[in-house]
């Protein structure tokens, strides 16, 4: 038996109307070597047979799609590549003076997969729902110009602050609180800046040098 999450979304329009969207909940994964167990545990295909076919489908999927085809593939879905550009290169403006990107500054970042029309029948004719629980938003009882006071004046009494100290601090999701000192450390007025790299990343107060080298970039 199958269950669905209700989850809260993000009140986007401001209106303090919040809307809710279901998710399936995951049991767990599962991995190539145990799907298939399962795909041949009626006795159709050895599993020998069965991991040579999905090796030889996912090179032969690979060959095509780098070649610019979309692939079809009956009862599972159509999978077409998506195109990136590679790490540390900045985004061309459709207009402007900055050099245009050439081929060597892009490269395949994922595959697109469409999920045949059938597939979803066959999952939804095989799924019984219940219901398992409501994920509401956590939500944090200041405001962004009180998150940042908390936040300063912890950076004053400790000489730094931590991701996990925000959340403490603010209430917010870890992923709202990572954000949101994303958004603070590219704000100079702010007064908060980011020392270390990494796990060893810590936000400390923006001190005059730091701004000094911020606007020699």
């Amino acid at each position: 038996m199958a269950q669905y999450i209700k989850q809260e979304m993000p009140d986007m329009r401001g209106d303090g109307e919040t809307k809710a969207h279901y998710r399936m909940k995951t049991i767990r994964n599962i991995g190539m070597e145990e799907f298939i167990k399962i795909m041949t545990r009626h006795g159709g295909m050895t599993q020998g047979t069965a991991i040579a076919v999905l090796t030889q489908a996912s090179e032969t999927l690979a060959e095509l799609i780098g070649m610019g085809y979309t692939v079809s593939i009956d009862g599972i879905g159509t999978f077409k590549a998506t195109v990136g550009l590679k790490r540390f290169k900045e985004m061309d403006s459709m207009e402007g003076e900055e050099p245009k990107r050439n081929a060597q500054s892009l490269c395949v970042d994922g595959v697109n997969i469409k999920a045949d029309k059938q597939l979803v029948k066959q999952v939804s004719m095989k799924c019984k729902l219940e219901r398992s629980h409501v994920s509401r938003l956590r939500k944090s009882p200041y405001t962004r110009e009180q998150r940042v006071a908390l936040a300063l004046n912890f950076i004053d009494e400790n000489g730094f602050m931590r991701l996990k100290d925000y959340v403490q601090l603010t209430g917010l999701s870890r992923t709202s609180a990572c954000r949101e000192l994303k958004e603070l450390r590219s704000d100079r007025t702010s007064g908060i800046d980011t020392d270390g790299r990494g796990t060893n990343k810590v936000y400390v107060r923006r001190s005059a040098t730091s701004e000094l080298n911020n606007s020699t970039f």
